[in-house]
Parts: C-alpha cells; structure tokens; sequence
C-alpha cells in the first residue's frame, strides 16, 4: 500500500535527527512533498511507474502521513521497523524522531529513489529485499538490522510503522508476532476488511483465526479509515490505520505460541462444521469421540458449538485440553 515496498544496498545508513539542541531535527524535504503532482513528476523524472503488484499505492494526503508518524508514539529510544519505503516520505518523518528505522523496499527503483532522499539521515538502514522468506517467516536479515539496533544501546524498544502492502501485511503481522521480541506497537496502514477481521469479536462474520492469534497478545483498534482517494494511485478498496499494542499479561498465558497458533487456524478451516467435528479432526489418535464430547461439556460449551462462537480465552483453554490430550 502506500508508501511501502523494500529498499537500498543492506546495511546502507541513510542519515538521522540531530539532536544537539534537544529537539527534533526537520525531516527530510521529500516528506513534505509526497502529493500526487509531485510524485508524478518525478516518477516521470526517472522513468518508473507504480506497481500495483507489489501494492504501490502512495499516501498524498500529508496530514494524514502526519497523524500515522504521530499516532505510532515514536521517541528518541525507538527502533522503528518500516516495510515499503516507497518514496522515503514516511522514514524520514520517523528518522527525526527515534533512534534508528530500518526499512525494507523490495522494488529496486523505489530503493533508488528512496535512497536519494535518506542519503542524508545517518540513523537509517535500508534494505532492499522481501519482508518475507516465506509465508511462514519473515528475511532473516531484516530481523538481524533489527536486533543489530536494538542492541546498540540499553533501553530501546522496537515498534513497527508502515504503509503496508495488501498482499504481506496478514503474514508480516502474523509472523511477527511468533517472535520472542515482537514490536512493543505496531501502527499501520492496511486495507479495511483485513482492520476489521482483526479487531472482530465473536459471532461475527470477520472473526476467526487473525482475530484470535492477534487479540490473544494485543489490543488492536482501528484508529482512521481512509478513503481511496488519499492515495495514488487509488486503490479499489478503503484502508485504515491499525493499532496493535503488544499486551505482555495476555501473552504470558499462551503456553505454546507456535501450537496455539496452528491450533486456532484448524478450528477455523471449515467455518460452517461444527466444533466437535474440527476437535475429533484435530485429536485423532488422540481423543474419540466420547472424549471430544466430554471435552466440550466440561467447557460448558454447546454440542453444536461452532469456533466463530468461541472467546479469544475460550479459545485458549480450549487449546490447553487439546494439548493436553495430544501429549504435546
């Protein structure tokens, strides 16, 4: 989505705030200069096009650029993630204020472009390769500039800011928050229907498996829902800025993250089949039906409970019997 992709050569600074006088340095000028004339211009400047596969839709209303860089609660202790560089407008506004962004374009022209206008910000480190090495983890390298930041000085705190792309921002969010250190906050902007699958409460017809997986550890809210005519080009769908704070109590009551994890996206799998049905599918070999029957009793559930009817901590306790009973 808007000003997202990946991009320069790895481990290139960029440049950074100064903050000699205690306040925050001015971003770079390209911030303030992300309107769609002038993006026009200068894409054909250089020669380039969006691409809408890789989800290249520029945010033009610098307001609303603003209120993202404000709403993600950045400070001078911060280590910022950003996926999609895009033209740098965004990174810079961020640079200004925390100790280091890392972020990652995956288009080799934007990486160039970007780089042009970060050159400068010597507390940035550009990446130019996929966020993902697969759907089920994310670059190896990109988590290394991170932790490289994280450890360079005592207290820092790591947080994810972004216009996302469509395509990763369910697999980014997903995958980051598998890890031991996930962001502490992540603000972004992703498209509306995938906002309101994560913050859906049960018996609706978003809730499901990223509700549970993400509510089980955070709180996420909906700040803004933007139309499509705040970017360029427009995408055909409306997007919102998404707030996902890291709840660590809630975390710390997931036994196993990585068998939850799978566990919630089996119960979901056939929305429609009936708990039961998706439990006696999940502890074959384990459990018969009986057992199963048992189970659901002893949770005070229906017979015909279904998995959209069940609470994130339903869904939890849940998870415990079943791993119990699978000996895992």
């Amino acid at each position: 989505m808007a000003d997202r992709t990946t991009g320069n050569r790895p481990d290139q600074p960029a440049g950074g705030p100064d903050r000699s006088g205690g306040d925050f340095a001015e971003p770079a000028a390209g911030s303030s200069r992300q309107t769609q004339s002038f993006l026009r211009g200068r894409f054909a400047e250089i020669g380039i096009r969006p691409r809408s596969k890789l989800g290249q839709n520029f945010l033009i209303d610098l307001n609303l650029l603003h209120f993202l860089a404000e709403a993600a609660r950045l400070g001078p202790d911060d280590v910022v993630l950003e996926v999609g560089t895009g033209t740098g407008s965004l990174t810079a506004l961020m640079a200004a204020r925390v100790a280091a962004v890392v972020t990652v374009e995956i288009d080799v022209d934007l990486h160039r472009l970007a780089a042009e206008e970060l050159e400068r910000l010597d507390n940035v480190r550009m990446l130019r390769c996929d966020v993902l090495k697969n759907k089920n983890r994310l670059a190896p390298e990109i988590l290394q500039r991170v932790d490289e930041q994280l450890g360079a000085a005592p207290g820092r705190r790591f947080k994810l800011a972004a216009n996302l792309p469509y395509q990763i921002a369910t697999p980014l969010i997903s995958n980051l928050l598998a890890l031991d250190r996930p962001p502490e906050l992540m603000t972004v902007t992703i498209q509306k229907e995938l906002a309101d699958r994560i913050v859906a409460r049960p018996r609706t017809k978003d809730y499901g498996a990223l509700s549970i997986w993400v509510q089980s550890q955070c709180r996420a809210e909906i700040l803004k829902v933007m139309p499509p005519s705040v970017f360029w080009p427009r995408p055909k769908v409306n997007s919102a800025i998404l707030q996902i704070k890291l709840d660590k109590e809630r975390r710390s009551r997931i036994p196993d993250r990585a068998f939850f994890h799978q566990f919630a996206r089996s119960m979901f799998f056939h929305r429609r089949k009936l708990l039961r049905s998706e439990l006696s599918s999940a502890l074959k070999g384990h459990a018969d039906k009986p057992q199963v029957d048992a189970l659901i009793a002893a949770m005070q559930l229906q017979p015909t409970a279904r998995a959209e009817e069940l609470s994130v901590g339903q869904m939890l306790d849940l998870c415990r019997h079943v791993r119990a009973l699978a000996g895992d």
